[in-house]
């Protein structure tokens, strides 16, 4: 499984699969792996020839009263789960990776009649849930997504 840190190592995997005629399946998630996730990496493989996971715990999903530092980084351990159910890159962005410009100078999409709600009774307000979709899309890893 490769190992990907950045944004343009990352375009440079996933454009060499595509020039190959394979396709490329995206899992977002924030690490600390468990069964629900690798039930998504087992699907995204059935449905695409590569997958890729990405492991960032993105800080712009936490609340002002919720602990950033207090959420568990497993990713040793994340990366071999990821091995054992055939992923075939992780990608492992730093916070500076995904926000050159800052935490302060994000965009968000309200939608009208959804973003005033919590998603699955989350405390995470729905654009700031879509960016992690909106990111697989943008630095042009994935055409299909497979979300929790």
């Amino acid at each position: 499984m490769k190992v990907v840190d950045s944004i343009s190592a990352l375009r440079s995997t996933v454009n060499a699969w595509r020039r190959n005629g394979e396709t490329v399946g995206f899992v977002p998630t924030m690490g600390n792996l468990h069964d629900g996730h690798l039930k998504l990496v087992k699907k995204a493989k059935a449905h695409n020839d590569k997958v890729v996971v990405s492991i960032f715990v993105n800080p712009m999903q936490f609340g002002a009263n919720e602990d950033l530092d207090a959420y568990p980084r497993t990713i040793e351990e994340d990366k071999a789960k990821l091995i054992s159910v055939g992923a075939d890159a992780v990608f492992l962005p730093s916070v500076a990776e995904m926000y050159p410009a800052g935490l302060d100078a994000q965009t968000f999409v309200e939608v009208p009649g959804i973003s005033a709600r919590t998603v699955a009774q989350s405390p995470w307000p729905f654009s700031r849930r879509r960016y992690r979709g909106d990111q697989a899309f943008q630095h042009g890893t994935a055409r299909r997504c497979v979300f929790w």
